[in-house]
């Protein structure tokens, strides 16, 4: 427990001399927010041993335990843990785990799982992100050896500094200024750890190009329409219409098998959500009238003479509190007809429409003009990739943003027919917005800091002294474990805010927005989870000391820099621990189901959705939390080696979990993958850690300084500065080898001779109906009674204009729905 101790804060100190009057050399200074705090200095140290044991313990407890229920559990909730072993479409199912194995076998057959299949499950993105696990587990159980075995005797053996203890005596700050030749061994790991990352990332990089051309012309997607078709935006009046731009590419090899173009169809993606809005209401509508007749006994006759009061109804204003009352059903199907009708007329009309306005002659400018985009489906492959690399208009940004292998379920259609210059003017605005975010959630990141300095407020003010009484564990538990979860919940309203701003941007693809966000969440993780901690807990907490003694400033910041490493064993730790038990026990969706399956399970499709749905992940968000380990790990890999040894275990753990989540739970949508963008990206954040590593190593050694206040170690300083050099020169060297490698298909992978686009049922229905319009209409599913009120139901439907099924879905004498298939349109989803 902290002796309690009067403390002054650093803003009202005077002078250095009345400082140390009034405080013993046993004192420093421990600040994590905006002030300075006055504690004892083997409390604080011992407090931070504490709660990183604490955060240890409580995370190998809650590993364990989520182990041992999904062990139990797992058997018994096949929708939760392996629900696409039992989907109804060949293509997304997976074969069981386990089989008919024991009931412990699954470690291993997870273990056993290849990676191979999570490439034919879910697509080139999740089997680079599993790739990604991979390599950064290799990275770490190499550093882990070395480090343990060199740096750790290094550090601690003979060699003491100040008051560091337990884990302080790990660190490369406690190497006793007599003794900094030890330095050299810092130094020579530094470059090994260097160079086993660059063998790695080229050795990955290779297989990345290897298997991205392996995906790309794989026979099931080079008979798609999505590997023939390219996007182009910024299409002008001129070209508007499929006749001036077959025009445009007369002259590819191969010709062109289809244009469409989004003139004048901005309304489409508003009446397909109304349709479908409608439809949900008109299944619910039906469902609960069923339920309503099979409990009370009906007979099939009282269809007719039902009354009004009797039928589901409902009101047509705005949040259905007010407005016209209307039957639901018959209001669903008016409204379904309308709609198709709408959209039937706009899919006859779509080779017809073009823009009204027209580029101007004279006055106005380009900024004026109104623009649109194309969909252009090439007969032979390679024609998209040449069309999507050539320079198409002789105007600035005019059709210039081209995007190859795209499909149209993966397109966001509000940013479609935005001016070129009103998309650069987004971009501006967009990460001006990021920028601004990231600066101004230092906020909350500041009292999160607080929140690990509890053992310190009570120096703050009189007011706070009860804070002594704390027992110490409970102290633990606040400064150790508390202040990551905080940071951990802080961290889940950022993606919302970075996705909008994304969207905002004005990028035509899901695929692309996810790329954009990758880039900005890292950016705010490395920034607020790493960067900002890593100054308040060093270099902040030195400042006191500094305005004592100026010419101490070397050694304080050497010495107080790797103190802030305490803070990032606790969050690998909770991140590999408690991130690994929550997904592999899966506790949300868990309880979701059981919610959903009461609350929302009334229709057939709504019980089908919960059952069978699988669930899929952002890769925006998903890279960036992984790639911050890798960067944290490889920043602490010689500063403080125990940290090697966690972020290996963790990245091992996540790398066979999200194996078999990629398998077995998650099912991406294939429309929506990118062919692997998301890595080389990954990759390039591991380079933003070997950075900072450098130029941390690079400050350490600088300022460090012998018995005699000589810098000892400005050699090793002026060597890892030419290691940040070669690691410019080789991310550099990778870029400019692979870059060109991750866009587009090489000529020598081009179709051979004679061969044209795909044929097949799904190339043939994709072709009848423009992209932006949902094709065919889906279909109203009904559940079938005993009463035989829901065909009757069915037809009436079907006579307004509305498709219908009573397949797979039966209800019973009580008015409860079971479904035993698939949705009739699943195949058109």
């Amino acid at each position: 427990m902290l002796s309690r101790t009067k403390i002054v804060r650093a803003s009202s100190f005077q002078n250095g001399v009345k400082l140390r009057d009034r405080f013993s050399h046993k004192c420093k200074f421990h600040s994590e927010a905006l002030f300075y705090i006055l504690v004892p200095m083997e409390q604080v140290d011992t407090a931070s041993t504490s709660s990183f044991l604490a955060t240890l313990s409580l995370n190998a407890i809650v590993f364990v335990a989520a182990i041992g229920l999904f062990t139990v559990t797992r058997p018994h909730l096949k929708s939760i843990y392996e629900p696409r072993a039992s989907v109804h479409l060949d293509s997304k199912r997976a074969a069981p785990l386990t089989g008919s194995r024991s009931l412990l076998y699954w470690p291993i057959a997870m273990y056993n799982i290849d990676c191979r299949l999570v490439l034919d499950k879910n697509g080139a993105d999740a089997y680079f992100f599993v790739r990604f696990l991979r390599m950064k587990a290799r990275i770490f159980f190499a550093l882990w050896i070395i480090s343990w075995a060199i740096l750790l005797p290094l550090t601690s053996a003979g060699s003491h500094v100040g008051t560091n203890s337990q884990l302080d005596r790990f660190t490369m700050g406690n190497v006793q200024p007599d003794k900094l030749v030890r330095y050299w061994a810092h130094l020579m790991c530094t470059w090994i750890f260097t160079f086993w990352v660059f063998h790695n990332v080229w050795r990955e990089m290779q297989h990345f190009i290897l298997i991205r051309q392996e995906y790309l012309t794989s026979p099931s997607r080079t008979g798609s329409i999505q590997a023939h078709t390219f996007l182009v935006t910024g299409v002008p009046a001129s070209y508007s219409n499929p006749a001036a731009l077959r025009e445009l590419f007369k002259d590819l090899s191969g010709g062109i098998h289809n244009i469409w173009t989004t003139s004048g169809l901005e309304l489409i993606p508003n009446i397909a959500h109304r349709r479908m809005a409608a439809i949900t209401k008109l299944e619910a509508a039906v469902t609960k009238f069923l339920a309503m007749a099979a409990r009370e006994n009906a007979g099939s006759g009282q269809l007719e003479t039902t009354t009004k009061s009797q039928r589901p109804s409902h009101r047509v204003g705005i949040f259905g509190f007010w407005g016209k009352k209307v039957d639901s059903i018959e209001w669903a199907c008016s409204e379904i007809a309308t709609c198709n009708r709408l959209l039937a007329q706009i899919s006859r009309d779509s080779a017809d429409d073009h823009f009204k306005t027209r580029p101007r002659t004279a006055g106005g400018g380009i900024l004026s003009w109104k623009t649109c985009a194309a969909f252009i489906t090439c007969n032979s492959r390679i024609s998209a990739h040449m069309a999507s690399k050539a320079l198409l208009h002789h105007k600035p940004y005019l059709m210039s943003a081209k995007y190859v292998d795209v499909s149209w379920k993966d397109v966001v259609w509000n940013n479609l027919n935005q001016n070129p210059y009103e998309l650069k003017l987004r971009m501006l605005v967009s990460y001006a917005a990021t920028t601004a975010l990231i600066i101004f959630w230092t906020v909350p990141a500041a009292f999160i800091g607080l929140a690990s300095s509890l053992p310190s407020l009570a120096a703050t003010a009189p007011w706070l002294s009860w804070i002594d009484m704390i027992p110490t564990w409970v102290m633990g538990f606040l400064s150790g474990i508390l202040p990551p979860v905080l940071l951990a919940a802080v961290m889940m309203l950022v993606p919302l805010s970075l996705r909008s701003l994304a969207v905002f941007e004005g990028k035509p693809t899901q695929s692309a927005v996810e790329l954009s966000l990758m880039t900005r969440f890292f950016m705010f993780q490395v920034v607020h989870s790493f960067l900002i901690i890593t100054v308040s807990s060093g270099i902040v907490a030195a400042l006191p000391g500094l305005l004592r003694a100026p010419t101490s400033v070397p050694t304080l910041l050497a010495q107080r820099l790797p103190q802030a490493s305490t803070f990032f064993l606790t969050f690998t730790v909770l991140r590999g621990l408690s991130g690994a038990a929550n997904g592999l026990l899966q506790i949300g969706p868990l309880i979701l189901y059981h919610t959903k399956l009461f609350m929302l399970g009334s229709t057939p499709r709504s019980i089908y959705a919960i059952k069978y749905g699988s669930r899929s992940v952002q890769w925006g968000t998903l890279f960036p939390d992984f790639t911050l380990l890798a960067v944290i790990g490889l920043v602490y890999s010689v500063i403080s080696p125990i940290i090697n040894g966690i972020a290996c275990f963790a990245f091992f753990v996540f790398y066979h979990l999200y194996k078999y989540l990629l398998v077995w739970q998650f099912a991406q949508p294939r429309g929506s993958d990118s062919g692997g963008q998301f890595f080389p990206r990954a990759v390039g954040h591991i380079f933003v850690g070997l950075y900072i590593q450098q130029i941390c190593m690079a400050g350490l050694f600088f300022l460090g300084r012998d018995e005699r206040n000589y810098p000892a170690s400005a050699p090793q300083g002026v060597l890892i500065s030419v290691l940040l050099v070669l690691t410019i020169l080789f991310q550099h060297f990778i870029n400019d080898s692979f870059g060109p490698l991750h866009h587009g298909l090489p000529l020598t992978l081009a179709d051979s001779p004679g061969e044209t686009h795909g044929s097949g049922e799904n190339w043939s229905r994709e072709n009848d109906f423009h992209p932006i319009i949902p094709t065919p209409s889906p279909i109203a599913w009904f559940p079938n009674d005993l009463l035989g009120l829901a065909l009757m139901q069915a037809k009436n439907c079907h006579d307004a204009g509305v498709n219908c099924s009573l397949q797979n879905a039966e209800m019973n004498a009580k008015g409860r729905v079971k479904v035993t298939g698939p949705p009739p349109d699943l195949e058109c989803q």
